[in-house]
């Protein structure tokens, strides 16, 4: 029988909601239960696949193609399981999925409304979550905050599934902000006992509340916290500010949060193996050396929108003694005139993932500069077909090459759309998404840094590598060391005659964990250090 954990978020948001589901994930796992995620964002968007980062952030993609919020990206890399799309929800898809039920007739001529019909839909949601997975705890995380109107469809839904189980199978954990006076360090505990009074008023009692603040959570304040919210002591647990964000499940676990759930929830864990963790996040605090790298993109200022990649090379560095410091170069500033410059001190250069042509002139420039330097280079989706252009051009001497996305009328078009992809109206889930297979070529080090001869990696994006180009490209040296053999597809090429220049059309940054860092980050770090 699986058990329901719901995470919601008191009034104000952006205080490590998702970090905190992801960390009580974490230490259920560590004690030996298997556990599966969810997000439910309130949003009308059907995904973020098609918002700005600046509206969102990153989007992260699961194995199974779903475009999500990037919280799924917190959880993938916490608990260490591949989510699917089940574990991304949106009023977008809600209402979809009830409207097209509507049109077919699937509802008898009935009204339909908020209750019954959405708020089932989003209840089907998780129960669906719990028999594809299995999980012996689903943790799903209401986004927004408890006093948002588009989140009452949600908390009405997961009050029925509390009503629908039994009283140790669902547990709600709410997550809140205790705010200081300004000027002072008096901790204010009005916020807390509004938004759990606002909890209980949609039929919701928090079992278990973590608290947020800026100076230490006393115990007069916890007792506080406990007398107004009628929750126990032992279920006040403070989410301290900690200088790595794998240190969080630690925290949490040293004031039995994790044994508390397990009582609550009738769950005999099958072993302890939090030291594990333990160890890995003290190892990281450990490292000595330190690494630059230059990250090329459009969104330099919003470093949300570069979250898994940030991630993977913070892991890769510490995994190799190193502490890695990310230079934020905003792609359109770079010229012919100052790309030494900005490039003076840095051990290595990382072109992202991206769309449009803003910023490509200063990317295309990245590469010239890491290549022609020997400096290591990692190109990753945009950032392969931004290494290929850069070649082409000023390698092979193919002036104006370019891909069709930046210029439709380019005299060499090294990337292009497919065929069977034009045209297409709509820009939401029409990429290539998800899990797509690569056969590694033998003797290249896309080879030695894998150890595979097939891997699975997932993918977003719409144009590709233009296969009639090959010919040209392998005379400068270009080795297609990765390569999709049902659609005929380029997924990594690398320069032999360079220390590391790598790129490839995928995102390796989504399958990087802590425990395990990702092969080509963990290569790009090794070859920046050196």
């Amino acid at each position: 029988m699986t058990k329901f954990i719901f995470v919601t978020g008191g009034v104000v948001s952006g205080i490590g909601k998702g970090i905190a589901g992801a960390s009580i994930g974490r230490l259920l796992k560590s004690r030996g239960l298997s556990v599966f995620m969810q997000k439910f964002d309130p949003y009308i968007n059907v995904d973020p696949g098609t918002m700005s980062p600046y509206q969102h952030g990153e989007v992260f993609v699961t194995k199974d193609g779903a475009e999500t919020d990037l919280d799924l990206g917190h959880y993938e890399r916490f608990i260490d399981e591949e989510l699917t799309k089940v574990a991304s929800i949106t009023t977008g898809k809600v209402y979809s999925k009830v409207i097209d039920k509507e049109r077919r007739g699937d509802y008898n001529g009935s009204t339909v409304q908020v209750i019954p019909h959405i708020t089932d839909e989003i209840k089907k949601s998780v129960y669906k979550a719990a028999e594809q997975s299995k999980a012996d705890v689903v943790i799903t995380e209401i986004g927004g905050t408890v006093g948002d109107i588009e989140s009452l469809p949600y908390l009405e839904a997961i009050r029925q599934i509390h009503s629908e189980n039994k009283a140790e199978d669902v547990l709600f954990v709410h997550t809140v902000l205790v705010p200081t006076i300004p000027g002072t360090t008096e901790l204010k505990t009005k916020p807390t006992q509004h938004s759990f009074k606002s909890l209980m008023s949609y039929g919701i009692k928090a079992d278990i509340i973590i608290t947020r603040a800026e100076v230490e959570i006393t115990d007069d304040i916890k007792a506080k916290i406990s007398l107004f919210c009628d929750v126990p002591r032992e279920a006040i647990v403070e989410s301290k500010t900690v200088d790595l964000i794998y240190e969080v499940p630690i925290v949490f676990h040293e004031q039995g949060i994790d044994d508390y759930i397990l009582n609550k929830l009738n769950l005999e864990p099958k072993h302890d193996s939090n030291k594990d963790w333990q160890n890995m996040v003290e190892r990281f605090k450990k490292a000595t050396k330190k690494v630059n790298i230059a990250l090329v993109g459009k969104y330099t200022e919003l470093h949300d929108a570069y979250i898994s990649v940030n991630q993977a090379l913070y892991d890769a560095g510490y995994n190799n003694d190193a502490v890695v410091k990310i230079n934020w170069i905003n792609a359109e500033m770079i010229t012919e005139e100052n790309v030494e410059k900005t490039f003076e001190g840095m051990d290595g250069i990382i072109v992202p993932g991206g769309f449009g042509k803003r910023g490509t002139d200063g990317m295309i420039l990245a590469s010239k500069y890491a290549r022609e330097k020997d400096i290591p280079y990692l190109g990753i989706c945009y950032g392969m077909q931004i290494a290929l252009i850069d070649i082409c051009r000023n390698k092979l001497g193919l002036k104006g090459a370019s891909s069709t996305e930046i210029d439709p009328d380019t005299p060499y078009p090294i990337i292009d759309l497919l065929e069977n992809q034009r045209p297409n109206d709509n820009l939401g889930g029409t990429l290539r998404l998800g899990n797509y297979e690569c056969l590694i070529e033998k003797d290249t080090k896309a080879h030695e840094l894998y150890g595979e001869d097939v891997i699975f990696e997932r993918h977003r994006h719409r144009y590709e590598f233009n296969n009639s180009f090959r010919g040209q490209i392998r005379k400068a040296g270009v080795v297609f060391s990765g390569i999709n053999e049902d659609l005929d597809l380029v997924e990594i090429i690398e320069l032999k005659d360079k220390k590391f220049f790598m790129a490839c059309q995928f995102h390796p940054e989504f399958k990087s964990r802590p425990n395990r860092p990702h092969a080509l980050f963990e290569g790009f770090i090794k070859a920046s250090l050196k």
